[in-house]
């Protein structure tokens, strides 16, 4: 039998390329969920490169625009508040722990029921707002820049459309689905949570 003789070729060299941005974009998924968690992400992080070296995040800045004079409503109580910033009321009262022991918001009973506690920003807490609202805004609006003028009307009319229209599903906290409500409902207990 004879042998073939094997040539021996030096091993070629895998082309490298540069990694860009580009190739860590997951592909868009063109459903509510996704597209919806996905604009979050994006517009969160986009307010929140603003407000990183103030030591502030977007949901305190919310809680600020919220009870101020000048852009909100000062005295709301906790459960209004947390009405206003679409949340849970446990993550409201964290988020008015965290900007009072910042100094920028004070709470005071209520005469009409001691129970309650009025909320309002204090003179920080309005000069704060003041300085980093507009800038939240500006980096928020970045977001929309592959858009023109009018697409981007057009897309905040159409959202405001949708979310109106579905008032009755927004929930605060929004985890879980909406057979949660009904299945309470009829056995008097609450059913577990799903993941999505």
């Amino acid at each position: 039998m004879v042998k073939r003789r094997q040539s021996v070729r030096p091993a070629r060299k895998a082309k490298t390329r540069t990694v860009t941005a580009a190739d860590h974009v997951l592909p868009v998924q063109r459903a509510p969920v996704s597209l919806g968690r996905r604009f979050l992400r994006i517009c969160l992080t986009a307010a929140a490169e603003t407000l990183t070296e103030e030591g502030i995040t977007p949901a305190q800045l919310g809680v600020l625009v919220n009870l101020s004079s000048v852009t909100g409503t000062p005295d709301l109580d906790q459960n209004g508040l947390a009405e206003r910033l679409g949340v849970a009321r446990a993550r409201a009262s964290q988020l008015l722990d965290e900007t009072d022991a910042m100094g920028l918001v004070v709470r005071r009973i209520d005469r009409g029921d001691r129970r309650v506690r009025l909320l309002r920003l204090t003179p920080n807490g309005e000069r704060l707002r003041a300085r980093l609202q507009s800038a939240s805004i500006d980096s928020q609006m970045r977001v929309f820049s592959s858009l023109t003028p009018h697409e981007r009307e057009l897309l905040f009319d159409l959202l405001v459309r949708v979310i109106e229209a579905n008032a009755h599903l927004e929930r605060a906290g929004g985890a879980g689905g909406p057979h949660q409500s009904a299945t309470k409902a009829k056995t008097g207990r609450r059913s577990p949570a799903k993941k999505t």
